[in-house]
C-alpha cells in the first residue's frame, strides 16, 4: 500500500524558499512563512548568524524580490490579489521599510536590476495614464524617484545597455510591433523595423561593447533563435543557436567575463545549449555531485558563490550554495523536507496526434500501487493559454495521483516554445481545435485502457478554466464532472473586462480570440455561458474577488445561468483572493472542497492509506 499524505503537505507554505545572494557574497537572502505569509529572511554566509527576519507582511506574501546592492533589497506586493503591485524597500537589518510606489491603482514592474549599478533600479509605473508605463529610475541610497523615460503612447518594452542606458524600444499598436533605437539617452527614438506581431525580434541584452543586442527572433524561420542583431541598422548578423523542435526560451550571460555563456530550451524538460567551456564545465559538475536536474539560480557579482537549486518530478528540490574556488557545496535548505519522494509518483512526457495529424506534447502521472487500467483521471489543462506544462514538480498532480488519479497534461495548439506555425494554429480557436486537442488526449488516453470512461474529470484555472467549461458545454458525455478555477465563460465581458494596461494589445488579442462584433458567431458559439442547457455534469467554481484578469462577473454568469436551469453548482469565492488562490488557508479550503467533489463524482479506488503518527 502506498502512503497517503496529508492533504495539507501539498499546500503549505514552503519552509525556506527564493535563495539569493548579495552582490558582494556575504549574505544570502530567502523567503519562509512569517505568520503564514511568506516574508524575507537574510543570513550571513559565513559563521554561524542566525537568519533575521526583515520584513512583517501578514495580509499577503510577498510576490518577488530582489538585492539593489549589499545593504538594500527590493520586493513587491499586492493588496488582496488585485495585482496593482506595489514596490517596497528594506535594509539588510530590516531598517527602512517602506513603499516606495505608494500610488492608489498603480502597478509597479521591475524595467532592470542594473547589476553593474549599485545605486539605482529602473522600473515601470502607470502612474501618469493607466494604459501606459513610464520609466522611473529609482536611487536606492537616497530614496528619490525620477522620470528617466516617459511614454509616448505606444511603448510596451524597454531595453537599457551595460551602462544603464535606455536605447531600445519595442512600441506596439496591438497588432504591429516597431522596433526604436537610439545612440544616446538624450536622442530621439527612430524606427528601425516594424513586424507583425505574428513575427518577433525580442532584444534580450546588449553585446558587451554595447553595439548590437542578443535577440530572440522567429523573423524567416518557424523555431525562435538565438542571434546577434545590428540594432542601429535593422540587420541580423548571426545566427547564434537554434534548436530544430523548440524555441530558445532565455539566454546566459556573465556581466563579470562581459560573455554570453548559453542558451535554454524547453523539450520536454529545460535543457541547455553552453557555448563557453567553464560554464557547462560547471553544470557537469553539479550534476554530478547532486544526480538531479540543477539550475543555478543566482550568483554574486564575482560569480564564485552560486546558489543551486536540485529538483525533480518528485520533488520540490533542495538548495545549495556552492563555492567555484573550493569546490565547496554547501546544503541550504529543503524546500519541503515533510514530503518523500519515494512516496509520490513519476511525471511522464507522452505524445499523442490530433484528429487534423499535430503532434501534441504532454505529461501523464500515474498513482502508485495499482495497475494503470481503467484509471480514474484528472485531464488538466493548462492556463494561458500561451502558455505550457513543462516537466518538475507539481503539487497539484502529485495530491491528485496520490489520491488514487491518474493527470494528464497537455500542451494543446497554441502553447508556446513549439514554434509559430503550432502557435498560430490556435488563434480563433478557443472552444473549437483547441479543445479538439484535450478532448483527443482523453480518447487517447481511453484508447490506451488507462482511463475509465465513466470516470474521467476536467480540471484547471484561468485558460484552463474556460477548456472546463468548454468541456463540460462541448462534449457533455465526455466527462463526469469538472472543477473551473478563475475560468472565462463569456467571450465578449472577457475581452472588456480586461486591465487597462493591457487595452494597447487589444486589437492583438482580438486577432488571436476574436473580434465582438466582427466575429459575433463565433465568440457566441465558443462562449459556455451562452450554452448551458447542454451542460450536465456536476460542476465546481473557484474564484478570486479582486481578479483583475478574469473578471469575477465570468464566474458569476456561468453559475448563475446555471442555477436558473436548474443545475446547482458549488461556488467558493474568496474576498482576498485574485487571480488563483495564494492565501494558505484559502488553498487548504480549495483543495479540500476538490478532493470531496471529485470523491463524489468519481469514485477513486482505495489505493492508499493514510499516514499515522
Amino acid at each position: 500500500m502506498v502512503n497517503q499524505i496529508p492533504l495539507r503537505d501539498f499546500f503549505r507554505n514552503p519552509e525556506k524558499v527564493a535563495f539569493k545572494i548579495s552582490p558582494d557574497g556575504s549574505h544570502i537572502s530567502f523567503m519562509a512563512p512569517y505568520q503564514h505569509r511568506m516574508n524575507i529572511f537574510v543570513q550571513p554566509v559565513t559563521g554561524r548568524g542566525e537568519p533575521t527576519r526583515i520584513t512583517a507582511e501578514t495580509d499577503r506574501n510577498i510576490a518577488g524580490y530582489f538585492w539593489a546592492n549589499n545593504q538594500t533589497l527590493l520586493y513587491f506586493k499586492d493588496n488582496g490579489g488585485d495585482e496593482n503591485f506595489h514596490l517596497f524597500t528594506v535594509n539588510t537589518d530590516g531598517t527602512g521599510n517602506r513603499d516606495i510606489t505608494p500610488f492608489g491603482d498603480v502597478v509597479a514592474r521591475l524595467v532592470d536590476e542594473l547589476p553593474e549599478n549599485n545605486d539605482e533600479v529602473l522600473i515601470a509605473l502607470n502612474k501618469r495614464q493607466p494604459e501606459l508605463f513610464d520609466v522611473y529610475r529609482f536611487n536606492v541610497n537616497t530614496g528619490q524617484l525620477l522620470m528617466a523615460a516617459e511614454n509616448p503612447g505606444n511603448i510596451a518594452e524597454w531595453l537599457t545597455d551595460h551602462e544603464g542606458k535606455i536605447r531600445v524600444a519595442v512600441a506596439s499598436d496591438g497588432v504591429n510591433h516597431q522596433l526604436l533605437y537610439r545612440d544616446t539617452e538624450d536622442q530621439p527614438f527612430r524606427t528601425i523595423m516594424t513586424t507583425n506581431f505574428r513575427q518577433t525580434l525580442s532584444p534580450q541584452l546588449f553585446t558587451p561593447d554595447n553595439r548590437f543586442v542578443y535577440a530572440v527572433s522567429n523573423i524567416g524561420r518557424d523555431k525562435s533563435a538565438l542571434v546577434v542583431f545590428d540594432i542601429a541598422n535593422g540587420k541580423e548578423l548571426e545566427e547564434i543557436y537554434a534548436h530544430p523542435e523548440v524555441d530558445v526560451a532565455s539566454v546566459i550571460y556573465s556581466y563579470k567575463q562581459k560573455k554570453l555563456l548559453g542558451a535554454s530550451f524547453i523539450t520536454w524538460t529545460t535543457e541547455f545549449a553552453f557555448f563557453d567551456h567553464g560554464r557547462r564545465q560547471l553544470q557537469q559538475t553539479l550534476e554530478q555531485l547532486l544526480q538531479r536536474k540543477v539550475y543555478v539560480v543566482d550568483k554574486d557579482k564575482e560569480e564564485q558563490n552560486f546558489i543551486v537549486a536540485a529538483t525533480g518530478d518528485r520533488t520540490y528540490g533542495t538548495y545549495y550554495l556552492y563555492n567555484t574556488t573550493t569546490g565547496n557545496l554547501q546544503k541550504l535548505a529543503d524546500i519541503s523536507p515533510w514530503l518523500n519522494e519515494n512516496d509520490l509518483c513519476e511525471m511522464k512526457p507522452i505524445t499523442y496526434t490530433s484528429r487534423d495529424g499535430l503532434t501534441i506534447h504532454g505529461y501523464l502521472t500515474l498513482p502508485k500501487g495499482i495497475e494503470p487500467k481503467n484509471l480514474p483521471v484528472v485531464v488538466n489543462p493548462h492556463g494561458g493559454p500561451w502558455h505550457r506544462d513543462v516537466w518538475g514538480f507539481n503539487p497539484e498532480v502529485q495530491f491528485l495521483a496520490n489520491r488514487g488519479f491518474a493527470v494528464l497534461q497537455m500542451n494543446f495548439r497554441g502553447s508556446t516554445g513549439y514554434g509559430r506555425a503550432f502557435w498560430e494554429a490556435s488563434f480563433k480557436q478557443w472552444g473549437k481545435t483547441m479543445q479538439n486537442d484535450i478532448t483527443d488526449g482523453v480518447h487517447w488516453l481511453i484508447d490506451q485502457g488507462i482511463a475509465d470512461p465513466e470516470r474521467v474529470a476536467i480540471y484547471g484555472g484561468s485558460y484552463g478554466g474556460y477548456a472546463v467549461l468548454a468541456g463540460l458545454t462541448f462534449t457533455p458525455h465526455l466527462y463526469a464532472c469538472g472543477i473551473d478555477f478563475v475560468g472565462v465563460s463569456n467571450l465578449f465581458t472577457f475581452l472588456n473586462t480586461i486591465p487597462p494596461y493591457w487595452k494597447p494589445f487589444l486589437d492583438m488579442m482580438y486577432e488571436m480570440v476574436g473580434h465582438p462584433e466582427k466575429d459575433k458567431q463565433h465568440l457566441t458559439e465558443a462562449s459556455p455561458v451562452f450554452h448551458v442547457q447542454q451542460i450536465i455534469a456536476p460542476l465546481f467554481v473557484a474564484q478570486g474577488a479582486k481578479d483583475p484578469r478574469v473578471n469575477i462577473n465570468e464566474s458569476d454568469q456561468i453559475v448563475n445561468a446555471l442555477r436558473n436551469n436548474g443545475v446547482e453548482v458549488q461556488y467558493m469565492v474568496k474576498e482576498n483572493e485574485g487571480h488563483g488562490f495564494h492565501n494558505q488557508e484559502n488553498k487548504f479550503e480549495f483543495y479540500e472542497a476538490m478532493e470531496q467533489f471529485l470523491e463524489e463524482h468519481l469514485h477513486p479506488a482505495n489505493v492508499t492509506e493514510p499516514v499515522t503518527g
